[in-house]
């Protein structure tokens, strides 16, 4: 399953880890990604979905 947000399409970011001495090494950063219950207007129904904890504080905004 793939990492990524249902509903804003975010995904995870490529970063460099330095080090105290300036040792650059490659990292991930992946979303804060959480599986919730979304009742749907559209559908008229619960929805199970991932979705990002961004996403979540801006559920009442998006009308999914």
């Amino acid at each position: 399953m793939a990492k990524v947000c249902k509903v804003t399409n975010k995904k995870a970011n490529n970063a460099y880890s330095v080090s105290h001495s300036h040792v650059r090494t490659k990292k991930i950063q992946n979303v804060n990604l959480h599986t919730k219950k979304i009742w749907s207007i559209t559908q008229d129904k619960w929805v199970r979905l991932k979705v990002s904890t961004r996403a979540i504080k801006s559920l009442h905004k998006l009308k999914i």
